[in-house]
């Protein structure tokens, strides 16, 4: 994929000029001393990273490795990670006579580049990756300049994949409260309906400028006008390709709950009280509060099924 220049200095200035609180500090201090050599670079996003230091939440990394042997501690968690990469695992260390908690996804540095290329059919990598993020530790710059790379193919591949699915005309906030609500739809997510476009209007600016450097990546022709002030702007995109879209993001939709699923029963293998973050996550991000017995804490793949069911019923999920 060829990355316009422009867009790449963009990401790689937004992932370094946020300095990082003092507690990811800590937690990036308790990774580097359990994985030592094997980390490759340490990121930080999602709703902790949006809202500054909230130590009461659940802090958002991802671990990114060279080999995943060099992080899991046997056979079957290297080849689940492999297998439906990433492995989600959980961490609390102490901080200012409270804990402070983060859940870290482990990824190998060449599924980031897959991941967030075109080659990807599904959105989990290249829509979060696309999103701001802060690179947190970085082993060297060769590693910082590949993770940079990928946070570039993210935005780009987001926005190919999204334009033929929007409007004659549209903003960019359309563009994009849009994609979030799609790939959002290929996941299964607790947040409420309109968080798609509160991410945007957080740094509409970041959105705004990532997106207009991103177009000279895609094989669309995209034109801009001026109305009243707004920026609206128009794709050449043939009906064939729409079509097509249509019924790719619908494969994508249903993969994507396929995959949700699978991933949540994953995670039970790895995460120290899986069940229980869970029901939490739940419960901060959709206000639904959902019960289960001490069995189902002692079965989590069964507890996994069953929680994804009762909250479809609640309404839930989105």
């Amino acid at each position: 994929m060829e990355i316009p220049l422009c867009l790449l200095d963009v990401m790689q200035h937004n992932s370094a000029k946020r300095p990082s609180s003092p507690a990811v500090n800590r937690l990036t201090e308790e990774i580097l001393a359990r994985y030592g050599n094997a980390v490759q670079a340490i990121l930080f996003y999602g709703s902790c990273f949006r809202q500054g230091e909230d130590l009461d939440g659940l802090f958002d990394l991802y671990l990114l490795v060279s080999t995943y042997d060099s992080v899991n501690k046997n056979f079957v968690q290297t080849a689940i990670n492999k297998l439906l990469p990433p492995n989600v695992f959980y961490l609390e260390v102490p901080y200012k006579e409270q804990t402070v908690r983060a859940k870290y996804a482990v990824l190998s540095l060449n599924d980031l580049q897959r991941g967030t290329s075109l080659t990807w059919f599904h959105s989990y990598l290249w829509a979060r990756f696309c999103q701001p993020t802060a690179i947190v530790y970085v082993k060297n710059n060769a590693v910082a300049a590949q993770v940079n790379r990928a946070f570039s193919q993210a935005v780009i591949t987001f926005v190919i994949r999204i334009l033929p699915r929007l409007p004659k005309e549209f903003t960019l906030r359309e563009l994009w409260s849009r994609g979030l609500e799609l790939t959002y739809r290929s996941e299964f997510r607790a947040e409420q309906p309109d968080k798609q476009v509160r991410l945007f209007d957080v740094t509409p600016e970041y959105f705004v400028d990532i997106t207009r450097k991103a177009f000279d990546g895609t094989p669309y022709q995209v034109n801009e006008r001026s109305n009243k002030g707004t920026a609206l702007y128009t794709a050449e995109i043939r009906p064939s390709v729409r079509f097509i879209s249509r019924i790719t993001w619908a494969m994508r939709i249903a993969q994507g709950k396929i995959l949700s699923v699978l991933r949540l029963a994953k995670g039970s293998l790895t995460f120290e009280g899986g069940v229980d973050y869970i029901l939490w996550k739940i419960k901060r991000h959709s206000g639904v509060t959902l019960e289960v017995s001490p069995f189902l804490k002692r079965h989590p793949v069964l507890a996994m099924c069953i929680l994804s069911l009762r909250l479809y019923r609640r309404g839930g999920i989105q």
